[in-house]
């Protein structure tokens, strides 16, 4: 699907949110990713196969592995 070079990054992969815009309605709070993904202005999105993922800050729920270790 994406015609960029280098490709963006797939849907499925931790860094989806760095593809391309290909397009923005900021008016309306959201902006569709090359791969697919629909990301809007409260940090939520959808996912190209219907998932939500819930609005959040830092990295995404559904992407941590492990929890941060004390230092």
């Amino acid at each position: 699907m994406c015609e960029h070079n280098p490709p963006c990054p797939s849907a499925d992969a931790s860094d989806h949110e760095s593809a391309r815009v290909i397009s923005c309605h900021l008016e309306q709070g959201w902006s569709l990713l090359c791969n697919g993904v629909i990301v809007f202005e409260d940090t939520g999105e959808l996912m190209p196969d219907g998932r939500c993922v819930e609005p959040h800050r830092g990295y995404a729920p559904h992407l941590v592995t492990s929890a941060p270790s004390a230092v």
